[in-house]
Order: C-alpha cells, then sequence, then structure tokens
C-alpha cells in the first residue's frame, strides 16, 4: 500500500525535545523522534524537518529580561541549529543521511539554505534540518515551516505535539476539551486555536497547504499518518 504523503514537512517545537526536563534536550525524546523518522525513512517518503528553540531560548522571553527583540529573535535562532545538530546527530547514528540548512549563514557547522540545493538533496532521499527560522528576526518558526513547505512544495505539514490533536481548550488542563477532527484555516483563525501563527495559517491557505497536528509521542503514529490513516487533526 503507498503512503498517502510522498514529501513532508515536520514541524516540531523546541519545548517537544525537553522531555520531562525543564530545558535542554532529553536523549530519550531524541531517540523515539529518529525511531519514527526512520520507519517513514524506510518507505521512501522525502523528509524536511523545522524545529524551534524554545528548550533553549526564546525570543519573545526575552524581552522581559530587557534583551531587544531583535537580538532576542538571533539569539532563538541559534538555537534552533543546537537542535538541528542534535537531531541530525541522532539520525546519522541510525543510518539516515541528513542535512543541516541555516538560514544564517555559518559555513563551518550547516550548508547555507539554497532551495535548489535542498530539493537535490530531498529527491536522494536525504532529510533536510531548517534551521535559524525564516534567517530573520519576527518571524516564528511555524512561519519558517509553512515557507519551507511551500518552497520546496512539501504535500502536508506534519506538526509534531504531545496532545492527539487540536482541541477547543487545553486537554492537559480540562480534561472534558473536544477534539477537532477537521477545521477549516478560516476555523484556526476565528477561533484563536493557535494551530500556528496567523502568518504561517495565512501562507498555508494562501498556497493550499494542509496541515496536520498529532501526538508525535505515541510510537508509530507518524508512519500511519503518512500512510493515511486518521490520526490527528487536518487543516485545510
Amino acid at each position: 500500500m503507498p503512503a498517502k504523503y510522498k514529501r513532508i514537512i515536520l514541524k516540531l517545537s523546541g519545548e517537544s525535545l525537553m522531555g520531562k526536563q525543564n530545558y535542554g534536550i532529553d536523549s530519550e525524546v531524541l531517540e523515539t523522534i529518529s525511531y519514527e523518522l526512520l520507519s517513514i525513512s524506510k518507505l521512501g517518503i522525502e523528509i524536511g524537518i523545522v524545529i524551534g528553540g524554545g528548550n533553549i531560548y526564546r525570543g519573545l522571553s526575552a524581552q522581559e529580561q530587557g534583551v531587544d527583540r531583535v537580538t532576542g529573535d538571533q539569539m532563538g535562532m541559534l538555537a534552533t541549529v543546537i537542535n538541528s545538530l542534535a537531531i541530525q546527530n541522532s539520525l546519522e547514528k541510525r543510518g539516515i543521511y541528513t542535512r543541516v540548512q541555516s538560514a544564517i549563514k555559518m559555513d563551518e557547522i550547516a550548508e547555507p539554505f539554497i532551495l535548489r540545493k535542498a530539493l537535490r538533496h530531498i529527491e536522494k532521499k536525504r532529510v533536510v534540518i531548517f534551521s535559524s527560522g525564516t534567517g530573520s528576526p519576527y518571524f516564528t518558526t511555524d512561519t519558517a515551516a509553512a515557507l519551507r513547505a511551500i518552497e520546496i512544495k512539501a504535500d502536508i505539514i506534519i506538526k509534531g505535539t504531545r496532545v492527539n490533536g487540536v482541541y477547543d481548550s487545553d486537554p492537559e488542563k480540562n480534561p472534558k476539551a473536544k477534539m477537532f477532527k477537521k477545521l477549516s484555516y478560516l476555523d484556526v483563525l476565528e477561533k484563536d486555536l493557535r494551530v500556528m501563527d496567523l502568518t504561517a495559517i495565512t501562507l498555508c491557505q494562501e498556497n493550499s497547504l494542509p496541515i496536520k497536528v498529532f501526538n508525535m509521542n505515541i510510537k508509530g503514529n507518524l508512519k500511519k499518518l503518512v500512510m493515511g490513516e486518521n490520526i490527528g487533526t487536518l487543516v485545510c
């Protein structure tokens, strides 16, 4: 049975790497993510990854500490590079060829983001990890994920979270929270559901790019999703 999606962007938050820690990177979480990616890589799925840096540093939080917004966002971009290198190292230990591309030039650590080069890597079934967000302040990694997905012509953005999908309230605080199976872009904006930020949702809407939100912590979920099982919440 062929996979439903041939080329994907997996969006992960920096916080997802913390596991049960208060900050930083949990090696067990890295291992789980790597095995999930290995399972779909074996199917021939073409994979791009965008990860946040909130487990290390957040630009918005930096403002509360008196750090200029632009400087704080740049520090956050560097945090995404640390996370990207950690994922790269974990994937390559499992025999998955990867490339880290950065929107900020840092030649000794990562390739610069060049679309044609990224496409060649993806066509050769290498996992490409897009780091440093968009390379500009005031834009989140959600927006970076939408932008990269559009640029590489991904079939879908898959957003991995620690809950089963999109709910009408926080399911970790409200046990009666209702999960949506399908939403329109307009629903997300009108209900302020915070699936992704406004710019990212608008980009996806304008380019008819679907978003799937699912629980990354359940073993086998990612493979089931790319094979077309009705997992998580679809925004389209």
